[in-house]
């Protein structure tokens, strides 16, 4: 059976389409790649060597609804020593969620938010961004609440220039994340719309042995990276009550 040909093999193929649409970029020293874990690492390793610009991770959690997970009602980013948070202020009303519900959920993701931040990135200091063209690449976006946690992450460290670009993503996402950033590249939206993994013939979760491996090409390992196994040694932050703040 052929393979559809509006779908991608996989990430590293969509990683290459998607480089080709950002060659503009290409070779210039003030363009970073920052990539989602897990999908958006392989995407971005594509388009980071083919830019020939350098790579790292922008950790991002969903935060999902207690007894919905896979539903967004919000979203927290890594930002150094904080974190950015993110509420989707329309689920939050129409659920009835409450300031302890989200909070509870908030400090869990917290702590793996961490963990994961610790775990790919090992003792290295995150890359500057400040001042710098930004390309936040994930393997699609379909509500968008994870990218514009990560959006909003990127633009509390002063970036010169923030672009977003995916392989696949809902068109009604890529045109709103337009309003919050100097420009949105999504290689293929589909119509209608019903999920990233649409835009994939394999659309395999991404092991963190993967992210790692791919993380750990661009720079020497660190002997004492600690496994994602290790418990973290942190405590999260006390988490924020969602506030409304537009439908995120």
């Amino acid at each position: 059976m052929g393979r559809r040909p509006e779908r991608f093999a996989g990430r590293v193929e969509a990683g290459r389409e998607l480089a080709g649409l950002l060659s503009d970029y290409t070779g210039r020293d003030d363009t970073v790649v920052l990539a989602l874990p897990r999908g958006g690492v392989p995407v971005a390793a594509e388009v980071a060597g083919a830019l020939d610009a350098p790579l790292d991770v922008l950790v991002v959690r969903k935060l999902g609804v207690p007894y919905r997970p896979e539903l967004a009602m919000g979203a927290i980013a890594d930002v150094g020593d904080a974190v950015e948070v993110i509420s989707n202020d329309t689920v939050l009303r129409h659920l009835h969620i409450t300031a302890e519900d989200f909070q509870a959920v908030y400090r869990r993701e917290s702590v793996e938010l961490r963990r994961r931040v610790v775990a790919y990135r090992g003792d290295r200091e995150p890359t500057s961004i400040t001042g710098r063209v930004v390309i936040i690449v994930d393997d699609g976006l379909a509500t968008g609440s994870t990218m514009r946690a990560a959006v909003a992450a990127v633009h509390r460290q002063g970036p010169g220039e923030v672009v977003v670009a995916v392989p696949v993503g809902a068109a009604d996402t890529c045109r709103e994340l337009g309003r919050s950033v100097n420009r949105v590249v999504c290689a293929r939206m589909p119509e209608p719309f019903l999920a990233v993994r649409q835009g994939y013939d394999d659309f395999t979760q991404t092991p963190d042995e993967e992210v790692l491996r791919i993380m750990a090409a661009r720079r020497r390992p660190s002997p004492d990276r600690p496994s994602l196994d290790q418990p973290s040694l942190d405590q999260p932050p006390t988490p924020p009550a969602p506030t409304p703040s537009g439908d995120h």
